[in-house]
């Protein structure tokens, strides 16, 4: 009996190191990889910002990145969703050509003004690196799926700084209802490292205000509301997005003409209505959390702006611009909901993603990594309530529903 307890417990702690250990080496390439991205978005970001005549060649590089997915992508054109597709039935190696196609492709979107996020870049590049490291490690089957997951942790937790988000997000993203908690160890350790390795070569996350208000059930109930029209934003973002895909595919071929077009149509738009919703929109986040009131146009805008951006076929993310529309549609409601707009902002950036990407606990805890404890109770209700009235649609089509 002793001598069972024993080697039971043995063979635990060796399991324990060697996921510490793999879950290390996709934390140290996804934070290699995020800081490599990240320092390149900025300094494309501010060459744009210094050369604003770049804006006009946004339909000849949409040109260029179709040809590019046309000819060359092949299987990595299907980003986030071939991850989480390999996650439930995997098939074949991610390609090796995902990582730098991805990479490539962002700074180029970003460098003429297409409105994109960085979340899909960074989970694609921690994702194909993992990957190959599990191809050159023999690791394959059940040890393989889990290192994905890790490498969704790693990407996450690296890119936006905030490695309890990622590991919770990497457990929640691929399947809506259940949580894969067999990952839980690597993919806190890849959040983790990957978060220390952009922090130690010296990129520094935005520090964002910290929330400390006194909360009763009349607020929590305002923040209720807030939080059914951030699901309802939610849906709007990604049905605008796949109907603009779905016509682009209908009405524009071959493929490699679809992100031309899209940016012209980028163009036009940035010509209507300003500058201001393309590239990442920091700005926006910083103006709406610093407590200034917005008009509703700032969120619908950034939305239209982005969902014709990758509705057309750019890379990039969605994650960021989803954080722009949530804290800019919060400081437009704030005013008729009663609540500060600083709190709504802080909320909206949070719930939108949470009913896009179906995460809650994920962007719950993002909240309080973010804007401190005090943000916990509100950031949830409106987290859980967006998440709700999202109806279970999705930035990421592949996920299961289980329950």
């Amino acid at each position: 009996m002793f001598r069972a307890q024993v080697a039971q417990q043995v063979r635990l702690i060796w399991f324990l190191l060697r996921w510490i250990g793999l879950g290390s080496v996709s934390g140290l390439l996804a934070g290699l990889s995020s800081y490599v991205f990240l320092v390149g978005l900025d300094r494309v970001t501010e060459f744009r910002l210094d050369h604003p005549w770049l804006l006009y060649l946004l339909p000849l590089a949409g040109l260029g990145l179709g040809a590019v997915t046309q000819f060359l992508s092949g299987r990595a054109a299907q980003g986030n969703s071939l991850l989480i597709e390999e996650i439930h039935e995997p098939t074949t190696w991610v390609p090796r050509r995902m990582a730098p196609l991805v990479l490539a492709g962002t700074w180029i979107t970003h460098l003429f003004g297409g409105s994109a996020g960085r979340e899909g870049t960074a989970l694609q590049m921690s994702g194909s690196l993992t990957d190959l490291f599990a191809r050159v490690a023999r690791i394959t089957g059940e040890d393989r799926r889990l290192l994905l997951v890790t490498a969704l942790a790693g990407g996450f937790g690296a890119v936006f700084g905030v490695p309890l988000a990622g590991t919770v997000f990497a457990l929640e993203v691929q399947t809506i209802g259940r949580m894969r908690y067999e990952a839980l160890v690597p993919a806190f350790t890849a959040a983790i490292v990957g978060d220390r390795v952009v922090a130690v070569l010296g990129h520094d996350h935005a520090v964002r205000p910290q929330l400390d208000l006194d909360i009763d059930a009349a607020l929590l109930a305002k923040v209720a509301v807030a939080g059914l029209c951030f699901g309802l934003i939610s849906v709007a973002f990604i049905e605008t997005t796949h109907a603009i895909k779905t016509a682009a595919a209908r009405w524009i071929n071959p493929l490699m003409l679809r992100p031309a077009v899209g940016g012209a149509g980028v163009v036009g738009l940035a010509l209507l209505f300003g500058r201001d919703e393309l590239g990442l929109s920091l700005p926006l986040i910083d103006r709406a959390l610093a407590g200034e009131q917005l008009s509703l146009a700032v969120f619908a805008l950034k939305l239209l702006f982005t969902a014709v951006t990758l509705g057309s076929g750019f890379p990039g993310g969605e994650v960021t611009p989803l954080f722009v529309i949530g804290s800019t549609a919060g400081a437009a409601l704030a005013a008729s909901l009663g609540l500060p707009v600083g709190l709504a902002a802080a909320v909206g950036f949070v719930a939108v993603f949470a009913g896009a990407a179906n995460t809650p606990l994920a962007c719950t805890i993002m909240s309080v990594e973010l804007f401190g404890r005090g943000a916990l109770l509100p950031c949830a209700v409106g987290c859980v309530v967006a998440y709700v009235f999202s109806g279970h649609r999705g930035i990421y089509p592949i996920k299961r529903a289980d329950g």
